[in-house]
């Protein structure tokens, strides 16, 4: 039984690249949220987002890595215990709400399992105690108005995004101006209340938006989800109890073995130019298989000031400049999430185009060989111009699609 006292949490999901971290930032501004709590997932082997999400002075944050739906047993559970002990140990850490943000592969149900009554089962100490002292409170699903529907076709995990919100965020609609986008945009608002008929939905860039109001203390009712959701639940609950007592790891058949997160790292600052040309390149071969890229990149002539770096598919956008690095660490870090796409071939795309180490030469000969064919096919030559341009000032298209 849950506390009348208990500390709420609010779940923030949506497909990669669909803005969660941006949200969340914005709300992090808001005054009154130095009581937030926050549980940033990031599905990959080293943290990015930790560097980008702005917390102040209060905010207390938990980064893990992997994927929360993926690590079995008490991964949501062991995160905020963690923040609990910490704020037991410093009372100056207390906070009076959690806002869980998972990777954008998360698939909800085994994250939800583990926060409601009747859930997965709270074994142990660390886990009855979360159980007791937090509520699941709200689930917020972020939508990318402009990837969505290509998204729903291919992804279940996007699906059952929406299917679990209560409030749903409209994102990039600022995008969607002329008459076909709207028109696409009327037709995506259809699938969405055909999946969720109850959830609120709410624009991002409309002048009613209140991102204080998104995440208030709501009461989670599950009936009101459908009875597909109580199904997904219900399955997920079988999985839990039917894996042996203590064990962890990641269930790897959860992404089908297609969906690959791979690092690149580089310790010496890279070219402008170098690092103009490593994007348009991979945007070139690659397109629609890098599902998301991010990450904080060292230039060599402002190693100082770093570059964030994001990419969704095949759009890349523009390129933004901190005043300072958010940690003591300095090297250029970027974590790739891709689809039927070999971790080999961007890495010694990188390696020849932008980094120190120099890649296998035979697989370097077949990566470049497929760069002068996108090149021609693609045009990214206008692509790397546009990029070396935005460097030195000059406007940057918010949208560099190629040519089909």
């Amino acid at each position: 039984m849950k506390s009348a006292h208990a500390i709420p949490v609010t779940i923030l999901s949506g497909f990669l690249g669909s803005g969660k971290s941006t949200l969340l930032n914005d709300f992090l501004k808001q005054p009154d949220t130095s009581d937030t709590a926050v549980v940033v997932n990031e599905f990959g082997d080293i943290a990015i987002d930790h560097d980008l999400i702005q917390t102040g002075q209060r905010e207390m944050m938990v980064t893990t890595t992997g994927c929360l739906c993926c690590t079995g047993g008490s991964d949501v559970r062991a995160s905020l215990f963690a923040l609990h002990e910490a704020a037991h140990k410093q009372p100056s850490h207390s906070f009076s709400r959690v806002i869980v943000e998972t990777t954008g592969l998360a698939d909800p149900a085994p994250v939800v399992n583990q926060l409601i009554a009747g859930g997965t089962r709270a074994v142990g100490y660390q886990n009855q105690l979360v159980a007791k002292r937090f509520r699941l409170t709200g689930f917020v699903c972020v939508v990318d108005v402009t990837t969505a529907e290509q998204t729903l076709q291919t992804y279940f995990e996007c699906l059952k995004q929406i299917a679990f919100a209560d409030r749903i965020v409209l994102t990039k609609t600022d995008l969607a101006r002329d008459g076909k986008a709207e028109l696409d945009m009327r037709g995506l608002l259809e699938q969405i209340v055909e999946i969720n008929p109850t959830a609120e939905i709410v624009d991002r860039h409309g002048s009613a938006f209140d991102i204080k109001a998104l995440f208030s203390r709501r009461v989670f009712a599950l009936a009101e989800r459908g009875p597909d959701v109580e199904s997904w639940l219900a399955f997920e609950q079988v999985l839990a109890a039917q894996r042996p007592h203590g064990a962890s790891g990641p269930n790897t058949n959860r992404h089908a073995g297609r969906v690959r997160t791979f690092s690149l790292v580089e310790d010496e600052p890279i070219a402008p130019e170098r690092f103009a040309d490593f994007l348009a390149l991979l945007r070139a071969i690659a397109g629609d298989h890098v599902l998301r890229m991010k990450g904080l990149v060292a230039l060599s002539d402002d190693p100082a000031r770093p570059l964030v770096a994001h990419a969704v598919q095949h759009v890349i956008y523009p390129p933004l400049q901190l005043e300072r690095w958010p940690s003591k660490d300095h090297r250029t870090r970027l974590v790739l999430i891709t689809r039927d796409l070999a971790r080999e071939t961007v890495q010694d795309l990188f390696a020849a185009v932008a980094g120190a180490r120099k890649p296998a030469r035979k697989r370097a000969t077949l990566v470049l060989g497929a760069v002068a064919a996108g090149l021609i096919a693609a045009g990214a030559l206008l692509a790397v111009a546009t990029h070396v341009s935005a460097r030195h000032g000059t406007p940057v298209p918010q949208r560099m699609e190629q040519s089909r």
